[in-house]
């Protein structure tokens, strides 16, 4: 079974449209769903959790169909934090667990209050007097405390310092050590999916480019740091994009399966398969 199914997912908003989307998440993994502003991450998450109905094609998750009254049960098994957290303003952290631990039947108060405690956050503050990052940690801390067995996550570490982003990783991938246990990730941050992640998809205007292994592209690609001359010599179907690298030379993403046995590239990351995607797309 996997954690999420999208299927031939079509949703048109005016100018903009999402465009057969096809998107598996497997249980047990973390997968990263990367994109510039306005791309459709938001609305592709949406789409996932059955907030919205698309006008063609099926969504799925953890084996039930998100347009299915069943999915009402299924709800509980997934733990979501949304770009903003949404509490009551008047209301304080133990106040918003009372009221949580009212509304899942699987609430793990214990749970929840380590989670206050190992965030740091105050109990008998308001909610409205908390800052952008005890808001995120509040709403991350709540996802965890229903026994979720899957974790979606929209720009979940925005607002948060480099330390703490750190320290919730590490929470994300210690909740993902059980087998059926498996997060839908988006971020800007792309080093923090880089780190954190098994999976990553790419989503450009609408499109889904590519969702792939991160360890399969990241043996996939190559970057070439050399001479317009040498690069000429390349297979030209071996060249994703280049750029100009301001010294008189060329720096390129490159298929290492194309390219002539050790011939000299460097390990890319995350963001260079993404940024010279994208410029293969508009040179191609």
């Amino acid at each position: 079974m996997n954690a999420i199914e999208l299927s031939h997912i079509e949703k048109s908003f005016g100018g903009f449209a999402i465009q057969d989307l096809n998107l598996t998440v497997p249980c047990g993994t973390i997968c990263g769903l990367v994109g510039e502003n306005g791309a459709g991450k938001s609305t592709t998450i949406r789409l996932a959790l059955g907030a919205l109905e698309p006008d063609r094609g099926s969504a799925a998750v953890l084996g039930t169909d998100v347009a299915s009254p069943a999915f009402t049960q299924v709800k509980e098994d997934v733990g979501v934090v949304l770009d903003e957290a949404y509490f009551p303003e008047t209301l304080n952290a133990r106040q918003v667990g009372k009221i949580l631990a009212a509304t899942y039947r699987q609430w793990e108060q214990g749970t929840y209050e380590g989670y206050l405690s190992r965030f740091h956050l105050p109990e008998t503050k308001q909610f409205k007097d908390f800052s952008r990052g005890m808001k995120m940690k509040l709403a991350i801390a709540a996802a965890l405390s229903h026994r979720p067995r899957l974790l979606v996550l929209d720009e979940a570490t925005s607002g948060l310092d480099p330390i703490v982003r750190d320290e919730v990783l590490e929470i994300f991938n210690e909740f993902t050590r059980e087998e059926d246990h498996s997060i839908l990730i988006s971020s800007h941050i792309l080093s923090d999916l880089e780190k954190l992640c098994d999976y990553i998809a790419f989503l450009h205007q609408g499109r889904l480019l590519f969702c792939d292994e991160k360890d399969r592209l990241l043996e996939t690609y190559g970057i070439f740091m050399d001479s317009v001359e040498q690069l000429e010599c390349l297979d030209p179907a071996a060249v994703v994009a280049r750029e100009a690298n301001g010294y008189g030379g060329v720096r390129a993403l490159i298929r290492r399966d194309l390219a002539p046995a050790g011939f000299r590239l460097e390990r890319p990351t995350v963001e260079d398969i993404i940024l010279f995607t994208v410029k293969g797309a508009k040179q191609g």
